[in-house]
């Protein structure tokens, strides 16, 4: 347990810092021959790179329509019931977002407005494989379809026996999703980016994955003109500020949640009460023991903090210094601290709402800053599958209005073919 008033200013610091990610020049270096291989050879590389990683040989990576079909009548009902509240939900939330032009008169006779419209093509990547993410598409996939992305493709590595996941590809068709490929890893990232034989090329790749998934697409965002990609992908993380009257094993459930995710993920319990953190570490210490990824969360807690603060209004400036992905405030009466919380990829307020929720099925989006990056970003949303135009119309009227603003800036910033492209026009006789 870490007493936060008992630490210098450069322990807190320390406290509060991120795991380090290992720039690994190896891992660079392979992704980097990957990406050059599919861009030489396409389709090709996809078959022996997806041999072997995967360790099935494919001829064809497209899922077809019979394919899918099979596969949804293979979904099991319930799973089916699970994918349709929550592809709602999100539906609902995200459709909230939408936002109409802008058209203005912002002078006489200068007419401006903004316009927003979808992107063209997107590709989604979706980790498959032994842990089929169907809320990844679901995330990905609604407000692709809400924006109105007129081509939507969706990535994913195949199972042992060369077929995406039923969930995968039931929950891609509620979002209209019909271009699918069974190819995962920094391959189809390259795949996306530069477009192979089958697999068409994209304006903008999203969608989580591992090291070489992170890497590839990071590589590809730095080509210039070639591709977008979402937001740079750290290791997940959550922060939970805990009062007196939290219940331990709710805030220990909370803590292995993340944890579990992977054992580079970093989870901080921030109290006002001593006898809370000593109980959520008894806690983590018997729920550990039921968990099927246990030894993952339990390399992930030899990272976690324990901070004990003096009360509410420090705890909370502790997480605004840390940026979580993730905030639970888990006290009484949590909204009326919510304006004092600046800096969080996503917030739960109270002992009921668990990050599980925003994770499946609240309807919030699961795509978030990780890394500090909440400072100065914001989750997935409708806005990240569309893009925004200015137009501007002016009347000789409108112009004569401006002209003395912008030939006096034009004039000190020393540009005089500005100035000269507005007094050409004012030279002209009125027909």
């Amino acid at each position: 347990m870490l007493v936060w008033e008992h630490l210098s200013p450069a322990e807190q610091i320390e406290v509060l810092r991120r795991p380090v990610m290992t720039d690994d020049e190896k891992l660079q270096g392979d992704v980097a021959k990957i990406i050059q291989l599919v861009k030489q050879a396409g389709d090709d590389t996809l078959r022996v790179l997806t041999a072997r990683f995967d360790g099935v040989e494919l001829e064809t990576f497209m899922v077809s329509e019979a394919d899918t079909q099979t596969a949804i009548a293979q979904t099991p009902l319930d799973v089916k019931d699970a994918i349709d509240t929550a592809y709602e939900l999100i539906r609902n939330f995200h459709d909230a977002q939408k936002q109409a032009d802008i058209e203005l008169e912002t002078a006489p006779g200068v007419h401006c407005s903004f316009r927003i419209r979808p992107l063209q093509k997107v590709g989604l990547y979706v980790p498959g494989g032994k842990t089929p993410l169907s809320s990844s598409v679901l995330m990905q996939g609604v407000p692709a379809q809400l924006a109105g992305v007129s081509d939507i493709i969706l990535v994913s590595p195949p199972d042992q026996y060369g077929f995406m996941a039923p969930e995968i590809i039931y929950a891609a068709s509620k979002c209209g999703i019909d271009s699918l490929f069974t190819v995962g890893g920094a391959q189809a990232i390259a795949a996306l980016a530069y477009g192979t034989e089958t697999i068409p090329q994209v304006d903008k790749i999203f969608g989580p994955g591992n090291r070489y998934v992170t890497e590839a697409k990071r590589q590809v965002s730095q080509v210039q003109g070639l591709v977008a990609i979402d937001m740079p992908a750290g290791p997940s993380e959550l922060l939970v500020i805990a009062d007196e009257g939290a219940q331990a094993s709710f805030v220990a459930a909370d803590l292995l949640s993340q944890a579990e995710h992977g054992p580079d993920s970093q989870v901080v319990l921030i109290s006002t009460n001593p006898e809370i953190i000593d109980q959520v570490r008894v806690e983590l210490k018997e729920q550990l023991k039921g968990l099927s990824r246990w030894k993952i969360a339990r390399e992930a807690l030899e990272h976690a903090r324990y901070i004990l603060v003096q009360d509410l209004k420090t705890a909370l400036d502790v997480s605004n210094q840390y940026a979580p992905e993730h905030l639970i405030l888990n006290v009484a009466f949590p909204e009326k601290y919510l304006e004092d919380i600046i800096h969080a990829g996503s917030i739960f307020l109270g002992p009921w709402s668990p990050e599980s929720a925003g994770d499946y099925a609240s309807g919030t989006n699961h795509v978030l800053p990780t890394y500090g990056t909440a400072r100065f970003t914001d989750s997935l949303s409708l806005k990240d599958f569309q893009k925004r135009s200015t137009v501007q119309q002016l009347s000789r009227a409108g112009l004569e209005g401006l002209s003395q603003t912008i030939l006096t800036l034009a004039r000190i910033e020393g540009l005089d073919a500005h100035a000269r492209a507005v007094s050409l026009r004012l030279e002209e006789s009125v027909s």
